[in-house]
């Protein structure tokens, strides 16, 4: 047994009865597939390294038009997903059914009807014939059954009442009717133009999220997940509260290689979870610990969510001016669960581990430190103005040769061929949430149900902002729940997001607003499915920890409002020595949040105490003289009566 595998038997304490798999399967549907032997698995392995061959050899050598590259990408998607998940979580996990393989040949079909009658399609443009229209009516029914199955019912409810609007909404009155559209014309408009599932949400995912979930794969298979948590444990461990602090530190790291708030609970958490309950912490904390720090890896540059790239596409930035307007956000969500985190350990009086059982910090980055090279060089790239899609290719290839210079993180061909594999399997679920989200963007471009829907929370709102954010945010959370990041993001980007640009919101930060709160749906109970992760790794209360992961994540819930009412925070319109000014102060707001939301400081608080203490990080998080002023004075003041406090009872 190595000295690291040694080191990690003496810090878990409690028996292995965590069922990873188990509670994946519970609240992440992308991992109830099949676990298939003989023909059929070599049938999918293949598959999956063709699919990222595919990708590659586009992404070295150049895309092909758009509804010939997005028909390819479907089909591969279409076929896989059908041979991997089963129609049910009661079906056989061992065992392919022949339905399957035929609605697996089926998809590829739909795919290679638009490559082989490309040309045909493009001269006879809005005059379908009878076998356009059975092709595009089989596309859209098997693009939401693969949708359901990976993916989830409520994104294929979402998509099919978009539908059902298209067909009848001029039975509807008011402003949210329309003329109707006949079935021939909207199944046109979804299957052969570049608007349904053609459209952008399928051409991102085409390009170069696929690539960057390529790349995720290969830096996973090189061992930088170990190296994050490694490296957390070195740094913070020993300190107060460190498994804790791991947990944040680490989960932050290893969010910007992965897509899934609950892969990341589950991945991370099985480690740190048990140590943070064999130092003390309840478990309900612990699993609440975990899942804010996994969530928040999704808003955490400089490689963010699939959303992020998304966003680029939908408003036209360059991708790079997206992460840099994330950072601030990002350093101060974390940075305010890591103060809550400290003040539960003081608070508890609760200790670091034991040094020895530690990694040591230069051995630890000597031995993987090589490992960040290619993300550097991403950060590098972008900056310099290469596409995503170029940038991506050139960090996999990095990736490779970097590995090869330790023994320890050495890619053998076998990992290579796994890297490949495992890279397309991750990528399924993107992309077939953004195949079924092209159908809600079709409806809304063929019905203008978005402007609808923007005109109709403002009204409701009475033109006031601040109730134009209340209603966008409670929206947001609403139809974030249960789905997928990017999924999310795409519906409510079209239907949340221009009702706030209608007041003059840049649109970073409208499209920023909604997606921090479609991201914190993974933690807002009834359905906060990271918190239930982390409960299931904890052996906690899933309702309780669910509310104790929203507390941690308040920054969460606070940021939002204040860059849409300034965007300095998001580094828009503001000169450095202003965003240095707002930063500074933001920062030390996230403190006074910290202290008022734990409820403690040099001593446990009163509630009058708690909520003088919110008032002033709201003040100081907010960028102004005035609001910073008195959001120092307010601390300042807490401060002073509890060290007199203090004084007096030792006394």
């Amino acid at each position: 047994m190595s000295d690291t595998e040694d080191r990690d038997q003496k810090l878990i304490t409690e028996d292995q009865t965590i069922d990873v798999e188990k509670i994946l399967e519970k609240y992440d549907r992308e991992s109830v597939y099949r676990r298939l032997t003989g023909f059929w698995k070599w049938v999918i392995s293949l598959a999956a390294v063709a699919f990222s061959a595919f990708q590659l050899y586009t992404a070295a050598f150049g895309v092909y038009p758009a509804q010939i590259q997005r028909s390819v990408h479907i089909a591969f998607m279409l076929f896989l997903v059908f041979l991997l998940y089963p129609v049910s979580k009661k079906s056989s996990r061992t065992k392919l059914h022949w339905t399957d393989v035929v609605l697996a040949l089926l998809g590829v079909s739909v795919g290679a009807y638009i490559v082989v009658e490309y040309v045909p399609l493009m001269y006879r443009a809005g005059l379908p014939t009878t076998l356009d229209l059975v092709f595009g009516a089989l596309a859209i029914l098997l693009v939401l059954e693969a949708a359901r199955r990976i993916v989830g019912l409520p994104i294929v409810i979402v998509a099919g009442a978009c539908l059902l609007y298209a067909l009848y909404g001029n039975y509807i009155p008011g402003m949210f009717g329309h003329r109707g559209f006949p079935l021939r014309r909207v199944i046109t408009h979804m299957y052969v133009t570049t608007e349904g599932l053609l459209g952008l949400p399928t051409g991102v995912s085409a390009t170069f999220v696929f690539m960057f979930i390529l790349f995720g794969a290969f830096l996973h298979k090189t061992g930088l997940g170990k190296f994050f948590i490694n490296l957390a444990m070195a740094a913070t461990g020993h300190r107060v509260g460190g498994p804790a602090k791991i947990a944040v530190v680490a989960s932050g790291m290893f969010g910007t290689i992965s897509g899934s708030s609950v892969a990341n609970v589950v991945t991370t958490g099985t480690f740190t979870i048990p140590l943070m309950k064999s130092i003390g912490y309840e478990p309900h904390f612990a699993g609440a610990v975990e899942a804010a720090a996994s969530t928040g890896g999704q808003l955490m540059p400089p490689i963010m969510g699939a959303a992020a790239f998304v966003m680029s596409e939908f408003i036209g930035v360059p991708y790079i001016r997206i992460a840099a307007a994330a950072i601030v956000p990002a350093i101060l969500y974390y940075l305010a669960v890591f103060v809550m985190v400290h003040m539960e350990a003081l608070r508890l009086g609760l200790k670091g581990l034991p040094r020895e059982l530690l990694p040591n910090v230069w051995k630890t980055l000597k031995d993987g430190g090589h490992l960040l090279i290619p993300v550097a060089i991403l950060v590098y790239l972008l900056v310099k103005g290469y596409t995503p899609l170029r940038a991506a290719l050139v960090c996999i290839i990095v990736t490779v040769v970097v590995a090869m210079m330790r023994k320890n993180t050495r890619l053998k061909p076998l990992d290579l061929y796994e890297a490949m594999e495992n890279g397309a399997r991750s990528a399924l679920g993107v992309a077939s949430a953004c195949a079924c989200s092209g159908l809600i963007i079709g409806v809304v471009t063929l019905t203008g149900l978005g402007l609808k829907i923007a005109n109709g929370i403002v009204y409701l709102a009475g033109g006031v902002f601040f109730l134009t954010l209340l209603f966008t945010m409670f929206a947001s959370i609403l139809l974030g729940m249960g789905l997928p990041t990017t999924a999310k993001y795409i519906v409510l980007a079209t239907m949340a997001a221009p009702a706030l640009q209608k007041f003059g919101l840049p649109p970073i930060a409208a499209h920023m607003f909604v997606l921090y709160y479609g991201i914190i749906a993974d933690l807002t109970p009834p359905v906060a499915l990271a918190a239930y992760a982390g409960a299931g790794v904890a052996g906690a209360n899933p309702m309780k920890t669910g509310w104790t992961a929203l507390k941690l994540a308040l920054a969460g819930f606070l940021i939002p409002y204040i860059f849409a009412y300034d965007p300095v925070l998001l580094l828009i319109g503001a000169t450095p020595l202003k965003i240095i000014g707002a930063s500074a102060t933001a920062i030390i707001g996230v403190f006074a949040l910290g202290f008022g939301a734990s409820g403690y400081w040099l001593r446990n608080m009163a509630l009058w105490e708690r909520a003088i203490l919110f008032g002033g990080a709201l003040a100081l998080i907010k960028p102004g003289v005035l609001t910073d002023g008195a959001g120092i004075l307010v601390m300042v003041s807490i401060y002073v009566y509890q060290r007199l406090k203090v004084k007096r009872e030792s006394a």
